[in-house]
């Protein structure tokens, strides 16, 4: 699963908001924020690791989730780089409408 698709659920959107908020959790910490099953809590934290959304390391019985900097970038590189394309097309667009108010000023002369 990609990380958009990972992230089109609200739950895991919250816990990579939660997260993010506060640097490193563990799955128990992120449990107790959510009224759902600590199995259903899992299965989104499986979920985002796969989508390489969130890094997980043991310690001892624990495990400790925080942000994977290099998925987060991945994604916010694709973000830019669309809203590079819409910016082209939006001057496209501006310097077209441009042209024509200035065909329609020169055509009321």
């Amino acid at each position: 699963m990609n990380a958009f698709a990972a992230l089109a659920d609200d739950t895991r959107r919250d816990i990579i908001r939660l997260v993010a908020k506060n640097g490193e959790l563990t799955s128990s910490e992120i449990c107790q924020n959510f009224q759902i099953s600590p199995p259903a809590i899992s299965q989104h934290l499986k979920v985002l690791k796969e989508a390489n959304v969130l890094l997980m390391k043991k310690d001892a019985q624990k495990r400790i989730y925080s942000l994977n900097q290099s998925g987060i970038q991945e994604m916010e590189d694709w973000i830019l780089e669309i809203k590079e394309l819409w910016v082209k097309r939006l001057d496209k667009l501006d310097r077209y409408v441009m042209k024509l108010k200035a065909e329609r000023a020169n055509d009321k002369k």
